[in-house]
């Protein structure tokens, strides 16, 4: 079996594992990096971390068109089928479990609030496990004492970490966290979209090689890659 991770620019990611297509934090149509149409997208589950317009993204009007559910904390959910979206309420903690795997929320350092100012609730991160591969998903938060308990306890071997600075952990926080995550490879992600977060890329590159054994794994959007599980 395949699990095919593709970066669709900002933090927004498709994964694709047994024939299901899963969506997390579908950040598209107001995108500078993604072209597309949404149409191509017919996902079963949506994932979002938190409220903020450029992670919530286009979740509710997929799930409204496909029926996806979505799948994340209490408030933000209320708010989502309140806008006629399918969903799912979780918690920090949750554990889903489904035929392709396990998802964990897990806890994130960011506010939550929709961009018509209403309370999503908490910021979360959310931990991805199919079968015995794990890929986590820092959402948007800076670096706390939580990613290393994180490290230990789930163990996940893929990180898709922000490094834009400003409204998240920069690209030396990004490292660290890497580093407490004991990831086997990170993925960057929440940088360069606008002025405020922009970074090169180079930098994180040169920094974690040099102070890791972690591969950096620089996806340009609607990159691909694919992994045995």
């Amino acid at each position: 079996m395949t699990l095919e991770i593709k970066y669709l620019g900002h933090s927004a990611f498709q994964f694709k594992v047994a024939g299901k297509e899963i969506l997390v934090d579908p950040f598209l149509s107001q995108s500078p990096w993604y072209q597309g149409d949404l149409s191509e997208f017919v996902p079963e589950h949506i994932f979002v971390t938190h409220a903020h317009s450029d992670h919530l993204g286009d979740a509710i009007e997929i799930s409204k068109r496909t029926g996806a559910i979505i799948h994340t904390i209490f408030e933000l959910a209320t708010y989502c089928a309140s806008k006629g979206a399918k969903v799912n309420p979780v918690n920090v903690g949750g554990r889903l479990e489904f035929e392709w795997g396990i998802v964990t929320f897990m806890s994130a350092a960011h506010s939550s609030t929709t961009f018509d100012g209403v309370n999503g609730g908490v910021a979360s991160s959310i931990m991805f496990r199919f079968k015995d591969k794990r890929v986590f998903h820092a959402g948007d938060t800076a670096l706390t004492a939580d990613l290393k308990m994180i490290g230990e306890v789930y163990k996940p071997e893929i990180v898709l970490l922000p490094i834009g600075g400003h409204y998240t952990m920069g690209i030396k926080e990004a490292v660290l966290a890497a580093k407490w995550l004991n990831a086997k490879q990170c993925i960057p992600m929440h940088y360069n979209t606008f002025p405020q977060i922009a970074v090169d890329i180079n930098d994180f590159r040169t920094l974690l090689e040099s102070e890791s054994m972690i591969k950096p794994l620089i996806l340009k959007p609607g990159e691909v890659v694919a992994h045995k599980i």
